[in-house]
């Protein structure tokens, strides 16, 4: 079964064909490919979050960059933070990466707690 969906990297779109094999599929060859050129369709293609900050009306949504768990929060809501301090550390594959802020701003909402187990591409906070 081949999958497409858009991926956006560094501003530019992306089409990708992405193949599922089977679990009992051993093989390590695929058929999927990558088209090289941005596209601007706007078909029914699912698209993938954006790993990055994201400004919106209510703040800069931060998003968990791979799957992890929240190993500990260490700015508390309604703090302000300086770019690129740390604000959590996320626990994935028995390593700490530090989660930082990508602007100065203040810390308006945490949509994780420290234990929660989240996927890349999740809502971990928001800097207004």
């Amino acid at each position: 079964m081949i999958k497409v969906y858009k991926v956006k990297v560094e501003g530019k779109v992306y089409e990708v064909e992405v193949e599922l094999l089977s679990h009992n599929d051993s093989s390590s060859e695929n058929n999927s490919k990558v088209m090289s050129s941005p596209t601007v369709s706007s078909s029914n293609v699912p698209t993938a979050p954006v790993l990055s900050s994201v400004d919106s009306a209510q703040g800069e949504a931060v998003y968990a960059p791979m799957q992890g768990n929240i190993w500990k929060i260490l700015k508390q809501l309604g703090d302000n933070v300086k770019a690129g301090e740390p604000i959590l550390i996320l626990e994935a594959m028995k390593m700490e990466n530090n989660i930082v802020a990508p602007k100065d701003g203040k810390i308006s909402y945490y949509a994780v707690k420290e234990g929660d187990t989240v996927d890349s591409g999740a809502l971990l906070l928001k800097l207004s």
